[in-house]
This record gives C-alpha cells, structure tokens and sequence, in this order.
C-alpha cells in the first residue's frame, strides 16, 4: 500500500474543500462551515499547514453569537440550492454571521490544544484570543444545554448524528404538522437510501421552524421542549473539551477553577446515562424517562471524556469481534441496524479516532491500536468518504470527505504523529 500518495491525496481533499477562511465537508453535499467539522479539519491543516489550521478555527468563532453559542452551520456565502438555508432559519441579528440557530458537538477546544502542542507551542497568541470565545461556548452549553449534569440535544443536528436510534422515540412524540413542502439537497446528492427518511426530515425542519416562531430565545426554547435527549455525545465531548480548556488556562495563567467545575457536574452528570438494566452508556428521552437502550459509537466516548469503565471494556470487545471495520454508530445486534444509512449502522472515522484517543489516554493500548489499525485499512482500501458499511467497508456519503482526509493525516496513516 502506497501510504505516502494517500498523505498526498488527503492533503489534496482539504485544499479542495478550503474556501480560503473555512473549509466545506465535501464539494457539492455541504456548501457551507459546519462547526465541528472545522474542528476536524484544523487538527488534519496542522499537520502540514498550521496557520491555515488556526484560520480554520479561528473563522469558526467568527460567528459567535453574543450568548456564547457557536452555530452550527455559518452560511459565509449564499447558495441558493440549499435547503434549510438562512432563510428558513432567520436568525438575522442574533450573530455576526448568517447562521443556524443551533450548535454541535464542542470538539474545538480539544484540537485547538493538539494544534498547539503538534507544533511545540508555537501560535500561544492564537490560542490566547481563541480561550475567552472557548469559555464562552461551554458556559453557554452548561447554562442550557445541562440537565442533571447531562447535556441535552434539542434538535437531532445539534449531537450531529441526525438520524441515529436515540433519536427515535423522542421524534415520534412529534407529529410535525405544518411544515408544508421542501427540497432537499442531500437526497439530490446522495442515495436517499443512505440517507435520513423523510419522515425523519419533517420533524428536523418543523424543529426548526419553532426554533424560529421563538426568535431563537434561549428561555423561551427550554420551556417544555418537544425534543429532548440526554446525549452521550454532547456530554463525553464537553467533558473531554473541558479538561482541554482547562488545560489551556493553566498554561495561559488563567484561572481555570470554573472549567474545572463544569467537568465535575458532568463527571456526576454522566452516571444518569448509564442504562440500568444493561450496564451501557446511552441516551435518555427527556420526555418519557426512558433509556434508549441502543448501543452506539457514542457510547464508547466514555474513555475519551475521561472515564474509566471496565463494563464498556467488554461491550468494546463485542463491537470488535462483531463487524470488519468497527466501530458502527449502532450495534449490528439492533434491530434497527443499517449498515449504509447515515447514523444507523455505518462507520465514522472521526468517532474512531476519538475513541482511540480516549483508549490511549486511559491506557488501553492494544485497544487504541486495534482500532487505528482496523481504520487505517478501511480507508486504505475504500477512501476518504463520509462514512462506510463496518462489514465490507462500501463507501456512502460524501466521497471526498474533509474529516476523513484529517483524521488520516492526524491519526490514522502510518505516517501520522497519531495522539
């Protein structure tokens, strides 16, 4: 295998979806900035071009809004044939930038600190302007977001897995009513069959909508919300995020003791995910009390927050032992598995790679080198798409994906530095 030419051709994804400021996750698919996948696309720039990797982040805080939120997608130009664009989200004067009017994982703070330490140092002036708009973001997630030390997604974009299975209980108290018709862009791209439903889509946009009859008010959002998910996505990745940033404090001679309390409420928070009747991380539906009870990739974000578990250990080894190209985003034992739809079944690289990290970090390595290794060969052999089948490793999606070329330069190839 030619592991120095697929460097090169990674290189080449990220030059071809720059857009000078800001990067798009594939050419066509997604035409704008989407928050965390800037983040990816920044740690994969700093490993052969680190100022472009600041201005990636940087042009991502650009468009905070002045509550603290960073949005999760920055229409920095118009494309008319994209749907939903600012227009149906009307968030005129709620930021400095044409925006949605909810965020996404807070994967930043994390790969603002690999960025830094990658190049030995080097760019504190960045990292110093870049820490009060950081602070700023997880304050606002943990004064809204946060319920009983949980954090919460009240749109299935925000966790930035659409359509995964612990979703699926909360969308069905929905009945989206008047959304009246649209034309998506995904589908025109896509198989639809690799794609979330439509019956799915309605109750996305109808979410939207109300976000938009409530002029995207924080307080008037939280107040009986149609949708709500205690996720372990959210939750693993800010805590993680916070021990970055309070990292980065530290090194900056800032005070870091709030930080350090908002990974304690999680640290206490993340217990109330755990199902009881399984053992296993999952999601909660607000709504009705219940556990989703479906095993995601999202589960065994646990090591990457920071939290030692020896029950996901053996839940770990059964996800390995049950697909070619682990990790799937849902358990092949569901029976809502489906190995080419979107976050029901199919293999992200960027959820690989923070679960390696977090194996690394609690000193599972064989574990951590398992899955760089079983990465490394699915998109040796299959490319840089957005996401691929955990059985054979058929390409969906976006094929020429800007996460999946960072995580290979980051992470993943032979030739990465790695964690």
């Amino acid at each position: 295998m030619d592991y120095a030419a697929l460097d090169t051709k990674a290189q080449e994804i990220l030059r071809g979806n720059d857009r000078g400021t800001y990067t798009v996750p594939t050419f066509g698919l997604y035409p704008y900035q989407w928050n965390w996948d800037s983040a990816f696309a920044a740690w994969g720039f700093s490993t052969f071009d680190v100022d472009r990797a600041w201005v990636e982040i940087e042009t991502l805080f650009s468009g905070q809004w002045p509550n603290g939120m960073v949005p999760h997608i920055l229409f920095h130009q118009d494309d008319p044939g994209y749907y939903p664009g600012p227009d149906v989200w009307a968030t005129e004067g709620k930021g400095p930038i044409p925006s949605s009017g909810i965020t996404q994982p807070a994967v930043a703070a994390t790969f603002a600190r690999k960025t830094w330490e990658r190049n030995k140092g080097k760019g504190e002036a960045h990292v110093r302007a870049l820490f009060p708009m950081m602070k700023a973001w997880h304050a606002w997630f943990m004064a809204w977001r946060a319920v009983d030390g949980a954090i919460v997604v009240t749109h299935p974009w925000e966790a930035g897995r659409d359509n995964c299975a612990d979703w699926d209980s909360a969308m069905a108290m929905i009945e989206p009513s008047g959304v009246g018709e649209y034309t998506r862009r995904d589908t025109s791209h896509v198989d639809a069959s690799m794609r979330p439903t439509k019956a799915d889509y309605d109750r996305y946009i109808w979410l939207v909508q109300r976000g938009r009859r409530l002029g995207w008010d924080d307080a008037a959002m939280a107040e009986d919300r149609p949708f709500a998910v205690a996720d372990p996505t959210l939750t693993f990745i800010l805590m993680r995020a916070n021990r970055d940033l309070a990292h980065i404090a530290e090194a900056l001679g800032e005070d870091r003791s709030e930080i350090d309390s908002w990974t304690r409420t999680l640290e206490n928070g993340a217990e109330t995910l755990r199902n009881p009747d399984t053992g296993v991380f999952d999601a909660i539906n607000l709504r009705s009390g219940e556990h989703t009870g479906h095993v995601t990739s999202a589960s065994f974000l646990c090591w990457y927050a920071r939290l030692d578990d020896p029950r996901m250990g053996a839940e770990l080894a059964k996800s390995f032992a049950s697909c070619r190209y682990p990790v799937p985003s849902l358990a092949l034992s569901s029976p809502d598995f489906d190995g080419m739809r979107y976050w029901r079944g199919p293999t992200w690289a960027i959820m690989n790679a923070m679960i390696a990290m977090g194996l690394k970090d609690m000193g599972y390595e064989n574990e951590a080198t398992h899955l760089r290794s079983a990465t490394r060969d699915l998109i040796a052999e299959h490319g840089f798409a957005e996401y691929f089948h955990p059985d054979n490793g058929q390409p969906a999606g976006g094929g020429t994906f800007t996460w999946t070329a960072a995580v290979w330069l980051a992470w993943a190839s032979p030739n990465a530095e790695g964690f």
